[in-house]
């Protein structure tokens, strides 16, 4: 089967990548090869810009079973699909979002008849247009797109906890060690979901050229739902330390950081429980085998396998103080006052 990744080393798809050269598959990149990857041998690379007009004439000739698409965030990335791929592929796979179902949802079991309305995240927006685009070419055209809604998916290279640092993710852990405080939105009992990407690359490979899948949307995640207290702490007994946690509600993190709102409201302070049932169904094999307890682990031993790996984003560090230093005064001082009127 010759497969075509758009992207392809980022945390979700280069394990995909790995297990799909597993399989057999023949498995081309399509990257610009800015950033530095250890790909498994007989993977492909074409070095390219998605964008590059001159793209279509390197594609002259190519034809793919199924291509993956893991760098669409827009209508016009998926108009841009669209030119280089009709008549190129037997299946079109775009990777949108969980944060696209409603939120907040009007039931606690999200499927994928979930309503997808998101007022809070631009990011979660676009995705929703680019599957309304998809899907009306799908009807209007016969292309044969899958749509795959990822949640918060993470691989050893990651510590996935809520506020954390996204590029240096360590820091979350270097608190914990240290003893100084970290933020947890809510009251901590929200429950969510996080999916190891070792995970997720099985349901994603065995959708790969299975034309039940044409037309449908999928989410793929872990069947363990943990509340975020509850990750907080799997970190902390990884690494020995009870973890100090600072319960602050999303409205009041987001009023000082408004660049959280869409990440927060529209994602992570609200429960979300996914119903795998259909990609079960369509994918029989599939099962989430690695608990956020093992996959933690492996992600330390990631970092302590290296000292160099134990970034810390000093940025985060000062915002989190800041803002637990003005939520425990302003507590303190509204307690000192309603205590003193009476």
């Amino acid at each position: 089967m010759k497969i075509l990744f758009m992207g392809g080393t980022g945390i979700i798809s280069a394990a995909c990548t790995a297990l799909a050269a597993r399989r057999g598959m023949e498995v081309t990149l399509l990257t610009r090869g800015q950033r530095a990857a250890q790909l498994p041998s007989g993977v492909r690379t074409l070095i390219a810009d998605a964008n590059d007009p001159s793209l279509i004439g390197k594609l002259d000739g190519e034809f793919f079973d199924a291509v993956v698409d893991w760098i669409a965030f827009t209508p016009a990335d998926i108009e841009r699909d669209l030119k280089l791929f009709r008549g190129r592929t037997r299946q079109f796979v775009f990777i949108s979002s969980a944060s696209a179902y409603q939120k907040p949802q009007t039931y606690y079991l999200i499927n994928e008849s979930t309503p997808l309305a998101n007022p809070y995240w631009d990011y979660s927006r676009n995705k929703i247009a680019c599957e309304e685009r998809l899907m009306a070419a799908f009807r209007d055209e016969g292309f044969p797109v899958t749509i795959v809604r990822p949640s918060l998916t993470y691989g050893e290279t990651l510590i996935p906890l809520v506020l954390n640092s996204w590029e240096r993710s360590y820091t979350a852990v270097d608190r914990m060690i240290r003893g100084q405080k970290l933020i947890v939105p809510g009251d901590g009992t929200s429950l969510w979901v996080i999916t190891h990407n070792t995970d997720f690359a099985k349901g994603l490979v065995g959708l790969l050229g299975n034309q039940q899948a044409i037309g449908h949307a999928f989410h793929i995640t872990s069947d363990e739902v943990l509340t975020w207290d509850q990750m907080f702490r799997s970190v902390g007994d990884a690494v020995g330390v009870e973890p100090r946690l600072v319960h602050i509600s999303s409205d009041f993190i987001a009023a000082c950081l408004p660049d959280k709102r869409g990440t927060l409201m529209g994602d992570k302070s609200v429960s979300v429980v996914f119903d795998n049932s259909k990609i079960k169904r369509i994918v029989p094999d599939y099962r989430a085998t690695t608990s956020f307890a093992e996959g933690i682990r492996q992600s330390l031993a990631w970092f302590n396998a290296d000292a160099a790996r134990k970034q810390v984003d000093s940025q985060v560090n000062a915002t989190m103080d800041k803002l637990i230093g003005l939520y425990e005064k302003g507590m303190s001082d509204a307690v000192r006052s309603f205590v003193a009127n009476g």
